[in-house]
């Protein structure tokens, strides 16, 4: 399955993407083998975004699923903050006072 993304310049670049894998378990310690000498990379680091593109050429499945969870928790974050600024708006009373009614209370 190949997918290709087009460059988007309003979102701009992850940096997280570029961060080289430190192991801190046996599973990460086998990805990051894996992706070793899946990619050989030429100073021998292993970034993050190594790690996607071998899981989206080698598990696409995964990355969906993980994707997928990820839009629709964004999706109904967003609509419950347009919810919360509606009922702040809503709430809000008019506090504009005329200048007669200020001054015909303080007499």
């Amino acid at each position: 399955m190949d997918i290709e993304f087009e460059e988007n310049s309003e979102i701009g670049d992850n940096p997280d993407l570029k961060n080289v894998v430190e192991c801190r378990n046996d599973l990460m310690n086998f990805i990051v083998q894996y992706v070793g000498e899946k990619f050989k990379p030429d100073n021998n680091d292993v970034t993050v975004e190594l790690v996607v593109d071998a899981f989206a050429e080698d598990f696409p499945e995964f990355l969906l699923a993980v994707a997928e969870e990820n839009w629709v928790r964004g999706y109904h974050q967003g609509l419950a903050d347009v919810e919360e600024g509606e009922r702040l708006v809503n709430s809000e009373e008019p506090t504009e006072t005329s200048d007669e009614e200020t001054t015909s209370e303080d007499e």
